[in-house]
């Protein structure tokens, strides 16, 4: 808990005890969302001690603090994954940290593979729930009562209810779907997408879950969006690549940009 206590120290000395009422974690390709925010101080992840370097392209591994539509934020641009160190709990210093500068609710975003065909590439998502297929938690080594998160409603049914209204207030289709947890860094196999088509997930990737763990176990409310780069291995005839993922979600990023802006003008 030190390194946590550590960041706020660090956070509120840089910030003069700015205290965000919504966090905004954004996946590949959606940096250019800060752009919308009024910025008043940013600090490198390496400034803080526990955070994660940023170690894949599209995310560039800062904490924006500032402001959108009057709403109080805190913003990271990126952040780590289970398959970079093999260490599920890699955000949980992060999650801790802005849990503990005062943040109400929590906004997921992430870029995943479709396994329904009416959600296509440069779609977005709303995840409704998840499936660990990893078999790993972030909370293993974690102690008392606490550790036991009950994961029903852990992507939050009136803060989905307020994403499903912004994106109609923008005349946006927004799909709805289970979001399935793969480790990575390999994109899935066609027969392991069959599997989870058959268990029900709508989206696959290698992100999200660990937080959503983690904020639920600090109490923390969240949704949580995904951006459709793909279509799941052996659905469709691209090949699946990292840059394929970058270049559609810069393509939906405007799209994303105007749900958010109006989910945050909600609050």
């Amino acid at each position: 808990m030190s390194q946590v206590q550590d960041c706020v120290d660090v956070i509120h000395q840089h910030t003069k005890g700015f205290k965000p009422q919504i966090g905004l974690i954004l996946g590949s390709g959606l940096g250019q969302f800060c752009d919308n925010m009024k910025t008043e101080s940013s600090l490198d992840f390496k400034d803080l001690p526990g955070f994660p370097m940023a170690g894949v392209g599209g995310h560039a591994g800062k904490l924006l603090f500032g402001e959108i539509k009057e709403t109080k934020v805190v913003i990271m641009q990126g952040r780590a994954h289970y398959y970079e160190q093999g260490q599920a709990s890699i955000m949980a210093v992060a999650i801790q940290t802005l849990c503990a500068i005062g943040c109400e609710s929590l906004v997921l975003t992430n870029a995943a593979g479709s396994t329904v065909k009416e959600a296509s590439p440069g779609s977005v998502m709303l995840i409704t729930d998840h499936i660990n297929m990893t078999g790993v938690s972030p909370l293993f080594g974690a102690e008392g009562n606490e550790r036991f998160v009950d994961m029903v409603n852990a992507y939050d049914p009136k803060l989905n209810d307020d994403m499903r209204l912004s994106a109609a207030q923008n005349n946006i289709s927004l799909h709805e779907g289970v979001y399935a947890w793969f480790s990575g860094p390999q994109f899935e196999t066609p027969a392991e997408i069959n599997a989870v088509k058959v268990l029900g997930a709508h989206a696959v990737g290698m992100s999200t879950v660990p937080e959503v763990i983690l904020a639920r176990h600090q109490g923390i409310r969240l949704c949580a969006l995904s951006v459709i780069t793909n279509y799941a291995a052996g659905m469709g005839d691209t090949k699946i690549s990292h840059e394929q993922t970058i270049a559609f979600a810069n393509k939906a990023a405007e799209t994303v940009e105007k749900i958010l802006i109006s989910y945050l003008k909600n609050q």
